[in-house]
């Protein structure tokens, strides 16, 4: 901890994915307990329960160990039996209170209830994480793996197919295009730069099954003239986003995806998932990954 600092601070070091490309961060640091709820959202299911658990049990385990400190603080409790103390503190965490052992000194009853007010905030954070966990919107939108390059409308375009997995309504969705890609500034300085793909239809009124977006390439164009090999040079990554309002859950969904400059199939089109016929359409959503030479 540096001098005049009041905050201990722990060196941070995490991986960032972009599609295929994994990148690493080092030399962050960041407050060991400022960041508790980001990490208990980001968290698997199973890892936030883990957690949750290994903290019950310490909790459990250090209020056993303070109640051994007094002079008999339980009745009933085997004296000298630190299992006795910790059940009886898994009783009076969790607030429920059988009865067989309860607090019969001071000392039992100041540390019973500090314990009982630790329990009581616990249910409450751990009602508001499993709550917050559920309710927080969940877009499940189906990306082809592919990005294909090929004539649509008789002209050269970038197209990227996507489909709603609920064939629900989703309301005025909005998608957004971005080319990544490295460029060198005048003063021979490397960075990063963004630029922006426009949509030939950016936007869909009603979003509920497929939608295929379509970037021509031409005239301001940033990929007029690239091929696989130039766009490998550049080390270009396509991030396309997608957002909209379900209209069943009444939220605000968004999801993302990041393609490669290999994930790029040149001189290609999707196959198509809609057949027409005995007076009813037909999706078949799996092929939506289904490319094929144009």
């Amino acid at each position: 901890m540096a001098d005049g600092d009041k905050n201990w601070t722990i060196p941070r070091r995490r991986q960032v994915r972009l599609g295929a490309r994994v990148i690493e961060t080092e030399g962050l640091s960041a407050q060991a307990w400022t960041d508790v709820y980001h990490g208990a959202m980001r968290a698997s299911w199973l890892t936030f329960f883990a957690g949750t658990l290994s903290v019950f049990l310490a909790l459990n385990l250090m209020f056993a160990t303070l109640y051994a400190f007094g002079d008999k603080p339980v009745a009933n409790a085997t004296p000298g039996s630190l299992f006795d103390l910790f059940f009886f503190s898994v009783e009076t965490l969790a607030t429920v209170g059988y009865g067989d052992m309860h607090p019969q000194s001071l000392y039992g009853h100041l540390v019973a209830t500090v314990e009982i007010f630790t329990g009581m905030s616990m249910i409450a954070v751990m009602t508001g994480l499993v709550f917050a966990r559920i309710s927080r919107p969940q877009a499940r939108f189906l990306f082809a793996r592919k990005l294909v390059v090929g004539r649509h409308d008789g002209k050269p375009s970038l197209m990227i197919r996507l489909a709603n997995a609920r064939v629900n309504t989703i309301s005025g969705a909005n998608a957004r295009l971005w080319l990544l890609s490295n460029e060198t500034s005048r003063e021979g300085r490397n960075y990063r730069r963004f630029r922006e793909l426009a949509l030939e239809r950016s936007e869909n009124p009603i979003f509920s099954l497929s939608w295929t977006l379509f970037h021509v390439i031409e005239g301001a164009s940033p990929l007029v003239g690239a091929n696989a090999r130039t766009l490998e040079d550049l080390d270009a990554l396509l991030l396309l986003t997608v957002s909209g309002y379900d209209e069943q859950s009444t939220q605000e969904l968004k999801a993302r995806i990041a393609y490669s400059h290999t994930d790029i199939a040149w001189q290609h089109r999707y196959l198509d998932m809609v057949t027409l016929g005995e007076g009813r359409t037909r999706i078949d959503f799996s092929k939506i990954h289904d490319v094929v030479p144009d």
